[in-house]
């Protein structure tokens, strides 16, 4: 896949921008602040439905605007697409593709994208939430019926949890609260779906992981994930994180109702929903450690691009789409100069690689095919430059 042409209306600094891209490398480069990076969050949102930088859709609208357009001409082959995306700062979103309605959530069935930013290192480092957006992120690119299922998980999480606030503040306790089995199991269900398909998803990027590691860090240092799921015991989200090598007895379902049965006391007693995919943590190893706490900084960032990497491999190889296009987000500037010309030559062989450098010597001789100015959220031809 490969974006010819961006073009964006009251999108973050930009008024009105028009930039052609071409396939293989193309290079935005600016001072830090300028708009570079609001370029490819655009492309990127167009894949994910979510920015890598924000968790609403609102800050991406220009100050003063209702609303921001984003239009982008996509070649798949000898196919193209034209996706337009209306993100309006209250309200719901409207897209079309080729000037025909369609819904937001089907942007993702015409636009693969994997984008690596120096955000990223948070997911090796930070919180499980940000190991699980990661994953989620990456469900939906594969298969993008699951960002309904991953919808309608959160919203019978939120309507379950709202239940136990509640029962907590009219002192329910025990099993007072039969209302609660109907929504265990809906949250069951639905939980299921989505805990089989992480486990899944960690299986099949174990060896991409791995492969794009070594050729990152130029060792092999075993890295592994492997999901601490909440259902067989303990809370990830507030003890440390120990995947689960047995499954126990019986299915993940099973597991799910006996552990919400277990805990139920304790969520009355502090209105929360303990049990389920979004209390779990994709638990990261190298040289058998934990990477968070354990891992240097150089191994930390071989984990974080090996996972995105790995990512673009995954959906190469299952896309009728043809390549994801690749966005390496002021990466560079983060790299030693070993990791910098190994990365370059793994992502070299790709349809499109879009690169952002405030300083255009810190990308690799090989990416830097073609060069797009950004200054103030203007796109600078020749002349301007």
């Amino acid at each position: 896949m490969i974006v010819e042409q961006l073009a964006l209306v009251d999108f973050r600094n930009y008024a009105v921008a028009d930039v052609a891209l071409a396939a293989g490398p193309n290079v935005f480069v600016g001072r830090n602040g300028q708009g570079k990076t609001n370029l490819v969050e655009a492309v990127a949102y167009l894949a994910t439905l979510g920015s890598h930088r924000v968790s609403s859709d609102a800050p991406m609208v220009r100050d003063g605007a209702d609303a921001a357009i984003v239009r982008a001409r996509l070649a798949h082959g000898e196919r193209r697409v034209l996706l337009e995306l209306q993100l309006n700062r209250s309200g719901s979103n409207k897209a079309r593709a080729n000037g025909a309605n369609v819904r937001t959530a089907e942007l993702p069935r015409y636009a693969q994208v994997v984008l690596f930013a120096p955000e990223d290192l948070q997911i090796v480092r930070g919180d499980p939430s940000a190991r699980r957006r990661f994953a989620d992120a990456l469900l939906t690119q594969r298969s993008p019926r699951l960002a309904g299922v991953l919808a309608d998980y959160d919203r019978v999480l939120k309507q379950r949890t709202a239940l136990l606030k509640s029962a907590r503040a009219r002192g329910i306790r025990g099993d007072a609260l039969s209302t609660l089995d109907v929504w265990d199991d809906k949250l069951v269900t639905l939980g299921t779906e989505v805990i089989q398909a992480r486990l899944a998803l960690a299986a099949d990027l174990a060896s991409p992981v791995a492969d794009a590691y070594a050729a990152i860090a130029g060792a092999d240092h075993e890295p592994r994930l492997d999901w601490a799921l909440s259902v067989r015991g303990g809370d990830p989200e507030e003890d440390e994180a120990d995947a689960a090598d047995a499954a126990g007895p019986g299915g993940i379902a099973d597991q799910f109702r006996a552990a919400l049965a277990a805990r139920r006391a304790a969520e009355l007693e502090r209105g929360l929903t303990l049990v389920g995919p979004h209390r779990d943590d994709l638990v990261l190893r190298v040289r058998g450690l934990p990477v968070k706490g354990y891992a240097s900084h150089g191994e930390s960032w071989s984990v974080a691009l090996a996972l995105r990497l790995a990512s673009a491999e995954l959906l190469r190889a299952e896309s009728r789409l043809g390549d994801p296009v690749l966005i390496l987000d002021d990466v560079f500037a983060e790299l030693d100069a070993g990791r910098r010309s190994r990365l370059a030559e793994l992502v070299s062989g790709y349809e499109q690689v879009i690169v952002t450098s405030a300083v255009e010597e810190d990308v690799p001789d090989g990416l830097r095919a073609r060069i797009v100015r950004v200054e103030a959220g203007r796109i600078l031809d020749g002349a301007d430059a």
